[in-house]
């Protein structure tokens, strides 16, 4: 792996918190993590979004895109959806930075993640993926898809992230017991 690569837990994305947790994960490895918020608003739900969270394709839900930064360098493409009865009207349907973050506000408007479910794959991009992480057609990135339940099941947030392959290591820890 090059000295280029990132390493990232998702944990710090789970749990609300008092500071940026792009900016802190990165400065906790002497990087600076920014991020620029490309659209925020309804959208049709994809057929992806739709099949997470019980609804039919099409169906309104909220996607806050973002392109997050590390060192001024594309590093991931995240598109996070909210269920419309969530996030219509609220902070999350607007291109406006959420103090505390998303999950700071989920929590405040009585929705807590309790349950995450992760899928990682990896694929080409498509030549938007290219263009917005200055990656070459023929270098793979990996596709998360992550989502976030609450305690009865039900489905709070959806993100999709597109990732550089080749600059990235996932670390999991999961304590047993």
């Amino acid at each position: 792996m090059s000295t280029s690569s990132w390493v990232s837990a998702s944990l710090p994305y789970l749990t609300p918190q008092k500071k940026d947790a792009w900016a802190a994960e990165a400065a906790a490895q002497g990087r600076r993590g920014t991020q620029r918020i490309l659209h925020a608003g309804e959208v049709p739900a994809p057929a992806e979004v739709a099949e997470l969270f019980g609804i039919a394709a099409g169906e309104p839900v909220v996607v806050r895109r973002r392109l997050i930064l590390l060192d001024e360098r594309p590093n991931e493409l995240t598109d996070t959806y909210y269920p419309l009865p969530i996030a219509q009207g609220t902070d999350l349907a607007r291109t406006a930075k959420i103090r505390g973050g998303a999950v700071a506000l989920l929590a405040e408007l009585g929705h807590v993640g309790v349950l995450v479910r992760e899928d990682v794959t990896a694929a080409l991009p498509d030549e938007e993926e290219c263009r917005t992480l200055d990656t070459a057609p023929d270098e793979p990135v990996l596709r998360l898809t992550r989502l976030t339940l609450d305690r009865d099941d039900r489905p709070i947030q959806a993100d999709r992230m597109v990732m550089p392959a080749l600059r990235q290591r996932l670390r999991y820890e999961i304590r047993i017991g």
